[in-house]
């Protein structure tokens, strides 16, 4: 499997892959070709004192020797567009595919391991691509063309030669399989270490604030070690078997010449006859010498293929309405299926239908049964103890997730009715983690509408309460405000991510806590522009002053609704809300005390 994942990535470098081959194919009869024209040279040249002999076929050697260098140079330029085209392209399409693969997909897969595979487990085969068009291929041609002509040569001097090269090479195939799994092991301590230093990047402040910098270098300490003990490992045994292998030709090369002198003696071959077969026996060394090389590289790259085939192989989930026994609504006209190309929310209506989700590999259902309404241009608040549910809940409606059971429908249609992008284009979802990217004001602003003007984004900006702070800072909304918005307080980060929401104009607006870090003056300034663009939302909240501005409130407990109604509807109603408000009252009296 791996190998075809190679040679599908190659097909589109094929005239440079043939065109490196075909330049290593003339290095290697130039190779192979330069023991016979010295033999020639000794027996005909040297031995009889023929001065022109020498120079015929010194010469001879001289130009064959000027071509296979030449080659070798063209060679390189060939293998290198090949192996960086390929990198290039498989690379490409890895991060393709993370672009389409659901969330439950995306799941399993750390940002660790994730740049570790687009990264050094994609140069690492490159590598190993480069080296296989420049040397690797050429190495067992050697081997079986340099015995072959040891043998055409002299069939009982190279009889040793063929006992000894095929046990190495079933040595070599045992190694190369050992350092397979021996180099995973190394890439796998690879993606815990980078693990742990993306931990550490992200959270400093943290960790500075904690004074838990000595704990964090113990444990990437721990990580380093782990790699470094993998490592050694993995490259101790490469490493054994080079020597080894040179020891064994080496002892034959010494067999040749003791054989060989003997059989000179005796006057049953000549000079140039022992000179090329001891010439091919140290082209066969140097071949295995390389080889032995490079089961480094091959290990590594087979390991790494392995790894980047387990991204490459990750499918989308299937986009068909599935077919889990509740009502989906008409089907008419339409294959099972088959995506609506209407514009999927026209008023912004929500309901939920027996909903029940779970995440992939977990026994216990995240929601359950989860039944409500929520009509258009309404104002909804969600609210819940940590881990009620309330974040899947605002996930399942743009199918960032799939629901296991029941039907969510926006505007009376089911969501499966609908394509994706298309849903997901109509509906503004502002993050937990207010997410923000490198560049300016207007570039982060951007990625909710890219054809939005200055005038679209300033108005949008008013609304999330941030246009003034924007036009505060040094180069208004050209300001860098640095990878995820470094240079914001945690409240300038929400109002943007805001903004950058209500410039798509949606009918329907999620918003799982992005107010925590306003104060209230400036939430309840913000909910009553959100509320003036009569769209409906949804508003995961731990705030009580929000709640009370809310035409519903969604009280969830355990994935479950335990109650739905107004604010002083369960006040009336619901023991846990009052016991909620009555907290942050009393919460809010000892703060202004």
């Amino acid at each position: 499997m791996e190998v075809r994942t190679v040679f599908r990535f190659l097909q589109p470098y094929r005239r440079s892959m043939t065109a490196a081959i075909i330049l290593m194919l003339v290095e290697l009869v130039v190779e192979l070709w330069h023991p016979l024209l010295l033999a020639r040279m000794i027996d005909e040249g040297i031995v009889p004192h023929d001065f022109g002999q020498v120079l015929k076929w010194g010469g001879l050697m001289i130009g064959l020797a000027l071509l296979g260098f030449i080659s070798g140079i063209i060679n390189t330029f060939y293998a290198a567009d090949a192996s960086q085209g390929f990198a290039h392209d498989i690379r490409q399409a890895m991060f393709t595919r993370l672009q389409t693969v659901s969330y439950a997909a995306f799941g399993r897969f750390p940002a660790s391991t994730l740049i570790t595979r687009l990264t050094s487990d994609v140069t690492q085969t490159q590598l190993a691509v480069f080296l296989g068009l420049r040397v690797f291929l050429r190495s067992p041609l050697v081997m079986i063309g340099a015995l072959v002509l040891a043998v055409s040569v002299n069939a009982k001097l190279a009889l040793l030669l063929l006992v000894v090269t095929p046990l190495l090479i079933v040595l070599l195939g045992l190694a190369m399989k050992r350092g397979f799994l021996l180099f995973r092991a190394v890439q796998e301590r690879l993606d815990r270490m980078n693990g742990t230093l993306l931990e550490n990047l992200k959270g400093i402040r943290l960790i500075r604030a904690f004074v838990r910098g000595e704990y964090e270098k113990g444990r990437f300490a721990e990580a380093n070690s782990d790699l470094a003990a993998k490592t050694t490992a993995a490259l101790r045994l490469s490493e054994t078997m080079i020597p080894c292998v040179l020891l064994v030709m080496n002892l034959s090369v010494l067999v040749l010449l003791w054989v060989g002198s003997a059989e000179i003696g005796r006057g049953t071959v000549n000079v140039g006859e022992v000179v090329a077969v001891v010439n091919y026996a140290t082209r066969i060394t140097g071949a295995f010498g390389i080889i032995s090389m490079m089961i480094t590289s091959l290990s590594r790259a087979r390991a790494a293929v392995t790894r980047m085939e387990e991204v490459l192989r990750t499918e989308e989930r299937p986009e068909a309405v599935p077919d889990n026994g509740a009502d989906q609504g008409p089907r008419e006209g339409r294959e099972p299926g088959s995506a609506d190309a209407r514009e999927p929310v026209t008023a912004g209506a929500v309901e939920f239908d027996g909903v029940t989700f779970r995440y992939p590999g977990t026994a216990a259902p995240v929601l359950e049964s989860l039944t409500f309404r929520v009509g258009a241009g309404q104002l909804a608040v969600i609210l819940g103890a940590t881990g009620s549910g309330k974040t899947s809940l605002l996930q399942l409606v743009p199918r960032l997730y799939e629901a296991e059971g029941g039907a969510i429908r926006i505007d009376g249609e089911d969501v499966h009715r609908y394509d994706p992008e298309s849903l997901r284009r109509a509906i503004g979802y502002v993050p937990q983690e207010a997410l923000l990217f490198g560049g300016s004001v207007r570039e982060n602003l951007g990625w909710g509408r890219e054809d939005a003007s200055l005038e679209e984004m300033e108005e949008a900006a008013r609304r999330a309460q941030i246009h003034q702070t924007i036009a505060d800072m040094p180069e208004g909304y050209d300001t860098i405000i640095g990878q995820k918005g470094s240079t914001l307080s945690g409240g300038q980060k929400q109002r943007l991510s805001i903004a950058r929401a209500l410039l798509r104009r949606p009918k329907l607006l999620l918003l799982d806590d992005c107010t925590s870090a306003l104060d209230a003056r400036t939430e309840a300034r913000l909910l009553g522009e959100l509320r003036a663009m009569s769209c409906t939302i949804l508003l995961v909240t731990q705030k009580i002053t929000a709640a009370q501005q809310a035409d519903t409130i969604l009280l969830l407990e355990d994935g479950k609704l335990l109650a739905q109604g107004s604010h002083e509807e369960l006040l009336e109603n619901s023991d846990l809300y009052r016991s909620i408000v009555q907290s942050q009252a009393r919460e809010e009296r000892v703060g202004h005390a």
